[in-house]
């Protein structure tokens, strides 16, 4: 998945996981492929089986350099989350699925007033196109 995130050109400028076993793997495999180290990885205790008020908190307290952020956390959490910032609605995110999502706001901490807008959803058996 990271390398189909590469090949459109997605840039991830942090890395954001839950330090549970199988988001922080997968967190630490995205990171590699995008050429960064599992110390650069920023661990919050907190996404694991986090509820969205847990990832509104997370999203408004990023770092404002940072211009795209990757969340690994868990379901349902994580799908629940998801279909709270768009109008596009998941069944599921399976195991290393994508949502993608972005406003135009200069503040992470206004992103969720902002009303985000859909990217788009890549999941690992989807058909290729």
């Amino acid at each position: 998945m990271a390398r189909r995130l590469i090949g459109a050109g997605i840039l991830i400028d942090r890395f954001v996981s839950s330090p549970a076993r199988r988001a922080k793997e997968t967190a630490e495999a995205f990171a590699h492929e995008f050429g960064q180290k599992s110390k650069d990885i920023e661990f919050v205790t907190e996404l694991y089986h986090a509820l969205p008020p847990v990832f509104k908190q997370v999203i408004a307290g990023l770092d404002d350099k940072d211009d795209t952020v990757a969340l690994f956390a868990h379901n349902p959490g994580i799908t629940t989350f998801a279909n709270m910032l768009t109008a596009v609605r998941l069944d599921n995110m399976p195991t290393c699925s994508v949502f993608a999502a972005q406003s135009a706001v200069e503040h992470w901490n206004e992103f969720m007033a902002a009303g985000p807008e859909f990217l788009f959803f890549h999941y690992p058996k989807e058909p290729a196109d």
